[in-house]
């Protein structure tokens, strides 16, 4: 028995909904901004991650190596100090990675620490 165009209609907007709905739940990464945590003082890094947090909602704070003090610096002074209780950390990744090639490979510790609205 052939459909109806309602029900045809109805069956499209079934499956679109779903659609719109798995593109919200995976969201790509590039839309979060990243601040890489480098040689310069904390406080220019963590008047950047604000900036880009008024913008985007959600940043991505990653330090490596001698710096990731510095990025725990940054994510606290955004969340406790500049931020106003506006924002939170979401999550926090601890990981090593090699760098360097033949026998001069060395592990390299990072951290890459989410914060966004609350």
């Amino acid at each position: 028995m052939p459909k109806t165009d309602t029900e045809s209609e109805e069956i499209s907007n079934k499956s679109t909904e779903k659609s719109e709905e798995q593109v919200k739940d995976t969201k790509p990464s590039e839309d979060v901004a990243h601040v890489y945590i480098g040689k310069k003082p904390v406080m220019s890094y963590a008047m950047s991650a604000l900036i880009q947090l008024g913008q985007s909602g959600e940043i991505v704070i990653k330090g490596r190596g001698m710096v990731i003090s510095c990025a725990v610096d940054v994510a606290q002074i955004v969340t406790q100090r500049l931020g106003g209780g506006a924002y939170d950390v979401k999550s926090t990744k601890i990981d090593t990675e090699q760098l360097g090639e033949g026998d001069d490979i060395r592990n390299v510790s990072t951290i890459e620490i989410v914060v966004g609205k609350i």
